[in-house]
């Protein structure tokens, strides 16, 4: 082959890996709706009629969507929302207001765009602004929360159902919004949702099953109740099926011939025993497809030019990577000092069947250590030991049960450890120049009583 030949072949794998990263990374990292639904059909049907009467007909409602972490919540409003707006009726005509009640809150349409952190004041104003009404001027927002719900309400009640743009609202994170004072600005959303002549719909998504016995009575009076439920119900051999699903190229990839050879290599890695057991391993542990699409983008992240096709090796070690202990990882950093007193709470742990101790208990423990061991090198003042559980306080490695009192002793506020035996002896194996008489230690089955 001549190097003119060379390098165009070059150009091209270069140009076909690229647009396989691409697709894998869209389909990974971002909550994009261009992937498959799994075992969400009747679900999806559900949703999507809910909205096509909003958008369609005029007409208003409120609905949860109600499932685990990871049970697919926003993929299913994103496929719903991507089909409604592909449709002729719906157009660019609705306006959708996203709002998360962990910290963040925006509007979203193709011409509006904000974020903010919310509060029911904050969430309003922002809502006032970039719906322009009455009382803004410029960026600025005038008047007090009252003001600007009255604005708010007033302005869509004045809208026609048949002319209006319909409005929806998204709450994400909705159980928390219940924490807000008073659940004001629920309780006005389903009120509108119920008696506004614009078309509005709010939709709820979490993950709290007993959400409605939170809400308020005024709050729930004015719900619909309509609720729609995701569970991760599927088995093994469907898992494998989403595996495939997930890291196959889609028909319409420039290059067939590579888009062929990718997608048999995926049919040859589900068969894989190696990848079955990685695969096993991660199902058991949750069903979380978020926690299957980092796997694929870990072992996603080793294609290259030079190796174009993922193997089985490539899954194993984003196994590795994905089910890396966090917890474990800080232990490898403390000092002897502070690993002796994790060892220490370790075999208090095993003598006290997992009570909670303090760390007095904890302070004894490691003394009876130095006097079986007899070695100065561990012979830390008290003030000094104190300063080093505190550090593994402030690490999060230990939890105090109850938040202290300002007229605590510190030394009896009682403990848990937020690591087991398995952690610690496994962060042990491979910390750096441990002394063998504290690996010793903590091997041994008793406390030094």
């Amino acid at each position: 082959m001549s190097k003119r030949k060379l390098k165009e072949s070059s150009a091209e794998s270069a140009e076909c890996i690229s647009q396989v990263q691409k697709i894998l990374r869209e389909r990974f990292c971002h909550h994009c709706a261009a992937g498959e639904l799994f075992g969400m059909e009747q679900q999806y049907r559900h949703l999507l009629e809910l909205l096509k009467r909003t958008t369609v007909h005029g007409e208003s409602n409120s609905a949860l969507i109600i499932g685990p972490r990871g049970s697919g919540k926003t993929a299913l409003l994103n496929h719903v929302l991507k089909d409604l707006r592909e449709m002729k009726q719906v157009r660019e005509n609705l306006l959708e207001v996203h709002l998360n009640g962990n910290c963040q809150f925006f509007i979203k349409n193709p011409f509006l765009s904000g974020l903010l952190q919310t509060n029911d004041k904050v969430a309003l104003k922002e809502i006032t602004r970039q719906l322009q009404l009455e009382n803004v001027v410029g960026d600025k927002v005038f008047g007090s929360f009252a003001e600007n719900l009255a604005f708010l309400l007033e302005a869509l009640r004045k809208g026609d159902r048949t002319s209006s743009c319909p409005i929806l609202f998204v709450l994400d994170e909705f159980d928390l919004f219940v924490h807000h004072k008073n659940q004001t600005l629920l309780y006005n959303l389903f009120d509108i949702s119920q008696s506004a002549q614009t078309p509005v719909t709010v939709i709820g998504l979490t993950c709290r099953q007993d959400i409605l016995e939170l809400l308020e009575k005024r709050v729930k009076s004015r719900f619909s109740h309509r609720q729609i439920y995701l569970m991760n119900s599927f088995d093994f051999k469907e898992y494998i099926k989403i595996f495939k699903k997930q890291l196959s190229l889609p028909a319409e990839f420039p290059d067939e011939s590579f888009a062929q050879k990718w997608n048999n290599n995926v049919q040859h890695l589900s068969e894989d025993k190696t990848v079955q057991d990685v695969l096993q391993n991660l199902f058991h542990h949750t069903k979380d497809l978020r926690s299957l699409h980092l796997l694929l983008m870990l072992a996603g992240s080793a294609v290259t030019v030079h190796h174009p096709l993922l193997t089985a090796a490539d899954l194993q070690e984003a196994g590795r990577q994905h089910s890396t202990d966090s917890k474990a990882n800080i232990v490898h950093g403390l000092s002897v000092l502070e690993i002796c007193l994790i060892i220490a709470m370790k075999h208090l742990n095993e003598v006290y069947d997992g009570e909670p101790f303090n760390f007095q208990m904890v302070y004894n423990e490691f003394q009876k250590f130095i006097q079986r061991k007899a070695h100065s090198m561990y012979n830390f003042e008290k003030p000094v030991v104190m300063k080093a559980f505190e550090h593994l306080l402030q690490l999060e490695l230990v939890q105090p049960l109850e938040r202290p009192l300002a007229r605590a002793q510190r030394e009896y506020l009682l403990m848990k450890l937020l690591l087991d035996s398995s952690q610690i002896m496994n962060a042990l194996q491979v910390y750096p120049n441990c002394p063998t008489d504290v690996k010793q230690w903590a091997t041994s089955s008793l406390s030094w009583l």
